[in-house]
């Protein structure tokens, strides 16, 4: 017990400071790309899941899973900065060009106002690899500790304010989706987190997968196969107005 006890004090604090300058991305990481002012035909006939466009000189991130193969291919035309963040209000602004690119907005002032200190979620795992589950389930441990900022997955989705989606949701999962969303009182956010429930990712086109449904809004866009922990918490804490 001692030694147990000896041992967490010589860790010392062990909470990440965030948001913060400080946050660095490894080396290896992919972020946010930049596209130059090289042809990205070679980019394009690299990617594996069609995410560059060529015609309109656009990199979709809600399609991208970040292997880096564009890069690789045309290094002329496309690079991988280690910028974290990546969220999105619509799924139009996924679409990333040699501007600015726009994060998402936090949400109407009076909703900020309900959901600002206690931000209470339903994840749901519509088909999933279990990638996207795993990194959200790391913010809860305490290198990242999302609870500090009151926000926390729960297992009902009538103590949640909202429900965050991962996986390409596969007709099996449709209803069960349908019913998670009518279950959680209004008002209610609904966040798309990862490739394949963005756009279907690697599935996407595959007859057992139908997307998100049309009539189920969606508020945040977390691109990335999967979303780095830092994204997620991110794209949470600019939703209800905690970041910049």
């Amino acid at each position: 017990m001692f030694k147990a006890i000896l041992a967490r004090l010589r860790q010392g604090y062990r909470t990440r400071p965030f948001p913060s300058e400080d946050v660095k991305m490894p080396h290896r990481y992919l972020g946010l790309p930049r596209l130059k002012d090289a042809p990205l035909n070679r980019a394009a006939a690299a990617c594996p899941y069609g995410a560059i466009l060529t015609e309109e000189r656009r990199l979709d991130l809600g399609r991208c899973v970040f292997c880096g193969a564009c890069a690789k291919a045309a290094p002329e035309a496309v690079e991988f900065s280690r910028e974290y963040k990546l969220c999105a209000g619509s799924r139009d602004a996924l679409l990333v060009g040699r501007g600015d690119y726009k994060r998402a907005e936090p949400l109407a002032r009076e909703l900020t106002s309900i959901f600002g200190r206690s931000f209470r979620l339903r994840q749901v795992s519509a088909g999933g690899c279990a990638a996207c589950e795993a990194d959200c389930n790391v913010l809860g441990t305490l290198a990242f500790d999302m609870g500090r900022f009151g926000i926390q997955f729960v297992a009902s989705p009538r103590h949640a304010d909202g429900i965050l989606v991962t996986g390409p949701v596969t007709k099996n999962m449709e209803l069960a989706l349908r019913k998670t969303y009518a279950a959680v009182s209004s008002p209610k956010v609904v966040i798309a987190c990862g490739a394949c429930a963005i756009s279907g990712g690697p599935y996407a086109g595959h007859p057992e997968c139908v997307g998100i449904p049309k009539d189920i809004p969606v508020d945040l866009y977390i691109p990335g196969c999967p979303p780095n922990p830092y994204t997620i918490l991110d794209g949470l804490l600019r939703l209800i107005g905690r970041a910049k």
